[in-house]
């Protein structure tokens, strides 16, 4: 299925992984929001359930294995082109994640890793860090 300019919304998973008081963040290496700040993630394959999906992606990016606990939040990520047709389509799927093994290495289409505390998040999209502020309420860590 084509990613840009899709004929129907892709089903994306991110993870967000908090150790302490620090999360994951990624730097992407490929569109969209290449260069940028982000959570570890993307498309999910036939056959797999979301949390199989979150687990391959955390691992392939990040070299971490994970442990989805809950859903934080799902949302659809619609990307417009200058004449106003669907680039992107995603509906994304949020995981609060805990890391069960591995060792961080930057992997496949992550151009960078780091840990970060809440007052560290910048610069990431507004909705990424919304997410990430919403995952440490669940976690039931202190988000402001």
């Amino acid at each position: 299925m084509l990613r840009e300019y899709p004929e129907r919304p892709i089903i994306g998973v991110g993870a967000v992984i908090i150790e302490g008081d620090r999360v994951l963040l990624i730097k992407r290496g490929q569109p969209p929001l290449k260069g940028e700040w982000s959570l570890p993630g993307g498309a999910l394959e036939l056959g797999e359930t979301l949390e199989e999906g979150v687990c391959r992606e955390v691992l392939e990016e990040t070299g971490l294995i994970v442990e989805p606990i809950s859903i934080v939040e799902v949302f659809d990520r619609i990307s417009r082109d200058v004449e106003g047709r669907v680039q992107y389509h995603y509906v994304l799927v949020d995981y609060l994640c805990r890391v069960s093994g591995g060792t961080l290495a930057c992997a496949t289409d992550a151009a960078d890793a780091r840990w970060a505390t809440l007052e560290e998040l910048e610069p990431i999209a507004s909705f990424t860090e919304q997410v990430i502020r919403k995952a440490f309420q669940v976690a039931g860590l202190p988000s402001a």
